[in-house]
Parts: C-alpha cells; structure tokens; sequence
C-alpha cells in the first residue's frame, strides 16, 4: 500500500471515529430531551411546580360543595376529597384553587386544562369513560323528584303529563325519561344550568318536580316541599382527570382506596350525614 494510501485510509477511520463520538454525543442529548418531556408531561409534577392543585367542584350542592354565602367559603364530602389529594401531592390541603363548575362545564374545564381533577358529583357512565380517566365510585345515589307539597303528586305515575326540571348536562333526564317508559307515562323535560334555578323553577310554578340525585335534593328540601317516595336509576360518583393525565388519575384512584379500606372515607361521609 503506498504513503498517500494508507494516509487516506487513516483519515477515513479517523472521519468516522469522529462521527460516531458525535453520533453518540446527539444520541445522549436526545436522551435527556425526551427525560425532560416526560417529566413536563407528568400531571403529578405540572402540579408541584405550580404550587396548587386546580379542582372543580359544585359550590351549589349541599353536603357535597357548596359555598356559604355569609362567610364564601366552599365545605362538603367532595371538598374534603379535593384537600386530601392536595396534600398527598403538595404537603398542605390548603394549596387548592376549586373552581365551581356546573354538569355543563365540568367537561370543558377538564378538556382545556383550566382544573387538573374534577371531583363534582360526576356520574360515571361509560360514555364519559370514553373521554376521561373515572375512578372507582366513592358515592352511589339514586335520582329522586322533589314536589309541592300541595301538588297533590304522590308517586312517580302522578307526574304523567307534567314538567320536570333537571340540570343541563346530567344524566338525570335519560334515567327519567327510561323510568317514565316503563312506568307508562308521558313527561316533559324543562332544563336550566344549575341545580338552584331547578329549584327556583319549583317554587314558581314554572315544574311540577325537580329531579336530580336524591342526596341533593335533600339539601334543597323546605317546609313547602318534599320528596317522593319513588326512587331510580343509581348514580355513581367518580373523580375525572384528562384520558393523558394518567398519573394524576392513578395517585387518585389509590388514594381513595386507601380511605376505603382504611375507613376515612366512611367517616368523612358520616362527617357530613351521608351515611
């Protein structure tokens, strides 16, 4: 082989050697990159870099969230709920942001990232299933109808021909219209965007019944109604996190079968008379 052969082929394995220490170089850069992505892309640490854990919950349902128009203050079962998962994450219950949402935005608030959990009376179906992470249920609670109690209506058959106000977005108007299939009566539905514009719709005149999951109407309940004794389709009760916020919906989902089988969920229910 002569001289300037054999300098060629040095500087072609000199190229290469070269080229594969940079190779390798990008390689570990990439590595680190994609470490990076997947932490930014973790629900868990988006939360504690923030500081806050972002929740929606119901400030209109007694019992489960309500806000107290004297002092502004948001208590219930789910509220308490929200501060447990605050302080698994972050160390303090209090480093919460709740924002009240309504069965019509619960959806939309979770879609556009505006909460990292929804914890609001949120009936698992399998629709929804489809489009979030639900937990297991934490609640069971069967749709009931509050009345006039001069309404002369007694019983699921006496609403035939009437109107029934219910919550926009809530499955209650579907468990109804099955029970008033099956019971043979025709009904009319009449829908409004929060649980107390239902009630309002009551007292009024403007339904004859207000439908909804039985523990809150209990909270709407007054001297001038009651609730009858019929009693339908069982809703269950489930937190929701984005379909892509699996870490999130996982430290949830633990979290609340650890107060199962520890038996804080029972007292947290027993705190607020829902047992």
């Amino acid at each position: 082989m002569s001289l300037s052969r054999k300098k060629l082929l040095a500087l072609g394995v000199a190229l290469i050697t070269s080229f594969g220490i940079l190779a390798a170089g990008c390689g570990g850069d990439t590595k680190k990159d994609d470490s990076k992505t997947a932490t930014a892309s973790d629900g868990i640490q988006k939360i504690k870099d923030r500081g806050v854990l972002k929740v929606g919950v119901k400030v209109d349902v007694p019992k489960f969230g309500f806000k107290d128009p004297k002092t502004g203050k948001i208590e219930g079962f789910e509220i308490d709920l929200s501060k447990v998962i605050a302080k698994k994450i972050l160390g303090d219950e209090n480093k919460i942001d709740m924002t009240g949402v309504v069965a019509k935005t619960r959806g939309p608030l979770l879609d556009s990232g505006e909460i990292d959990l929804c914890i609001a009376t949120f009936t698992i179906t399998d629709e929804r299933k489809q489009t979030y992470n639900m937990t297991t249920p934490y609640y069971e609670d069967p749709v009931g109808f509050l009345v006039k109690k001069d309404s002369g209506i007694k019983s699921l058959k006496d609403l035939n021909g009437k109107n029934i106000a219910v919550p926009q977005g809530a499955t209650t108007r579907k468990g109804v219209q099955a029970a008033a299939d099956k019971a043979g009566i025709q009904v009319s539905f009449i829908e409004f965007p929060t649980y107390s514009e239902c009630k309002t719709a009551l007292a009024a005149g403007r339904a004859d019944a207000y439908a909804m999951d039985t523990s809150n109407l209990l909270g709407y309940r007054d001297d001038a109604t009651e609730l009858l004794p019929d009693k339908i389709a069982p809703q269950l009760y489930g937190a929701a996190t984005k379909k892509d916020n699996k870490a999130l919906f996982d430290l949830v989902e633990k979290t609340f079968d650890d107060m199962k089988k520890s038996g804080e969920m029972d007292q947290l229910l027993k705190k607020w008379d829902l047992k």
